[in-house]
């Protein structure tokens, strides 16, 4: 027994030296040349000079020009809708009629008694000349006609009153009342907003103040549109500083006539500021932003007719349409490693493949 447990711990250590032999003269040979890894694919794109504007980022809020909640002036009981949740609306649109029974029998009472008057009034006017009337009485017949034609018009606003329309056009919300229900002053009828031109609101530092100015243009960008930028042009200046903040308030109007824009969005904020700028940009694709500096990777000749990733460290500055500025660390004309960044090392082989078109600001935004 010990004879055969001994010649089998010798067969086996020794099939398993030969294992470990041969995958030393592998690696062996790999090491001096016999093996080399195929280049990694990557796509590149050259640094260009551009002319820049200069600009300053921020985060803020849209609301509408104008949003209210519709309410009753006065208290009475449904009679007719006459809207549907989300209609588009125009300015003095009836909304919705009270019950107005009462008010339109005692305006008939109002009406006759403005009638009586003016007919007393005729003759009063007939019997003056004639001297069968006295002055006063003259004066107390047209006084009489002039408080029952007020009587009168205010009956008709009273009835008016009860008519509920739209101040303003824009975009009704969700319904809040239904017919036969009573309601009082205050109480919501319906959301009324006007969607276009839309109102941004926003804060910069008070150090920015300086550079800004009204009529500038801002971009603005939206979670619910990804990619896509809306224009618009800054419309005032708070004029004090926030002393909590230090921050400077700034509203811009935007136009919307797509009704994408809704109040309550939250945006990010590009305020362009005047004049432009020589830069240096890439696509931002190309840039990776590190904690411990930022770098990308150019593409350089390895001198035996092949292509080696170089890692550079950079120094980067604004973002902006799929684009980003290179403060320092990259000149115009140099080719960097466009995509495919997280699987290069530095002195990597590479190969180029630009068959395929790229769209910077849609890769920046997936």
């Amino acid at each position: 027994m010990i004879k055969r447990l001994f010649i089998t711990v010798v067969l086996l250590g020794g099939s398993f030296g030969g294992i470990f032999y041969y995958k030393y003269l592998g690696s062996q040979q790999m090491g001096q040349g016999g093996y080399q890894s195929p280049p990694t694919v990557i796509s590149s794109a050259e640094a260009q000079l551009e002319s820049w504007r200069p600009s300053i980022s921020s985060v803020g809020g849209l609301s509408s020009t104008q949003g209210i909640m519709v309410t009753p002036e006065v208290s009475g009981v449904v009679k007719e809708l006459v809207f549907e949740s989300g209609q588009i609306v125009v300015k003095g649109q009836l909304l919705l009629r009270l019950d107005d029974a009462v008010d339109r029998a005692a305006l008939q009472v109002l009406v006759a008694e403005a009638r009586l008057t003016e007919v007393q009034f005729k003759r009063a006017t007939e019997l003056l000349p004639k001297r069968a009337l006295s002055q006063s009485e003259f004066d107390a017949s047209k006084a009489a006609v002039e408080a029952a034609r007020a009587r009168v018009t205010q009956q008709e606003a009273i009835i008016e009153r009860k008519s509920v329309r739209a101040p303003f056009a824009g975009s009704l919300g969700i319904r809040q009342v239904d017919a036969g229900q009573y309601i009082e002053p205050g109480d919501g009828i319906v959301s009324l907003q006007s969607l276009d031109p839309m109102y941004l609101d926003y804060a910069l530092p008070e150090r920015f103040l300086p550079s800004l100015a009204v009529g500038q243009d801002v971009e603005v960008g939206v979670g619910a549109y990804p990619g896509e930028l809306f224009p618009g042009r800054l419309e005032a200046i708070e004029p004090d500083v926030d002393v909590g903040t230090r921050m400077v308030r700034l509203r811009a109007a935007m136009p919307n006539p797509s009704g994408k824009l809704r109040p309550g969005m939250f945006a990010r904020v590009v305020n362009m500021l005047e004049g432009n700028v020589e830069a240096v940009t890439v696509p931002r694709t190309a840039v990776s932003l590190n904690t411990y500096g930022d770098f990308l990777y150019l593409v350089e000749d390895d001198g035996k007719g092949g292509l080696v990733a170089r890692r550079q460290q950079i120094v980067t500055g604004e973002v902006r349409g799929g684009r980003i500025v290179i403060d320092s660390g990259l000149e115009a004309g140099q080719t960097v490693v466009r995509t495919g960044l997280v699987k290069l090392r530095d002195g990597m082989a590479i190969a180029v493949d630009n068959s395929v078109q790229l769209d910077d600001e849609r890769l920046m935004h997936q």
